[in-house]
């Protein structure tokens, strides 16, 4: 319970404050606004008494844009995240998120889209969004499991999450986070400290191929589950 009570001390008011941050920054640049949230990350990490393991970093495209497929086992994963990745990337969110006040809002300031998978319309605007920035040189990040894992095993990819990949014909990396799931359990607010490792495993081609969405799906999501099944791999 100590860790719990340290971290939301510390969580709530580090996300108010980075959030307004993260507002006014955007207002000059974007890219800068994105830098500081990387920041909000750490100290998220920091505040759960996570000791982060980062491999694979050599799979990460240098000079291209690329969709990042990660599984999604707790809250922890997007610091945890956007304190490993070190790009320009936006996320592929469920649009409840974009509700929540202040935190919405920052999320929209740094590109970050709104998908609505209850809605065909809503959703095909949203992937044409992300292939949008996509062309522009910003990666993007899905969950394509769609939710957090209740269990912390990895579920099955909702049919069309990687359309996008497909659509705009760049190297897929899956991401395998490892951890997460026993710091801080989907339902349960109880954060517990400990080691967390994420892993950035080797990318798939789709530029020179007529790729298969649901070969592409597969391919990603058994990548993530050897991943995870093996333990982490020596990067």
């Amino acid at each position: 319970m100590g860790r719990t009570f340290f971290y939301c001390l510390i969580f709530f008011p580090w996300t108010i404050f980075s959030a307004v941050v993260a507002l006014l920054i955007s207002l000059v640049s974007k890219q800068s606004a994105h830098s500081y949230i990387r920041f909000w990350g750490k100290g998220c990490n920091w505040a759960g008494g996570l000791k982060i393991t980062v491999k694979g970093r050599e799979n990460i495209p240098a000079n291209t844009p690329a969709i990042y497929v990660s599984n999604h086992q707790s809250n922890f994963d997007i610091p945890i995240i956007y304190s490993s990745l070190p790009i320009q990337f936006s996320w592929l969110a469920k649009q409840e998120l974009f509700k929540v006040p202040l935190f919405g809002a920052a999320m929209k300031a740094v590109g970050c889209i709104p998908i609505d998978r209850s809605n065909r319309r809503e959703m095909m605007k949203s992937i044409n969004a992300a292939s949008r920035q996509i062309k522009d040189g910003t990666s993007v990040i899905i969950f394509p499991e769609g939710t957090r894992s209740p269990d912390g095993k990895l579920q099955e990819f909702k049919k069309g999450a990687l359309l996008i990949a497909v659509k705009a014909k760049v190297p897929v990396i899956p991401i395998a986070i490892q951890g997460s799931y026993e710091r801080l359990p989907k339902d349960q607010f109880k954060v517990s400290s400990g080691s967390v490792s994420i892993e950035f495993l080797p990318p798939i081609d789709t530029e020179n191929s007529n790729s298969n969405l649901d070969e592409l799906t597969d391919n990603a999501h058994k990548q993530i589950a050897d991943c995870l099944e093996g333990g982490t791999t020596d990067a």
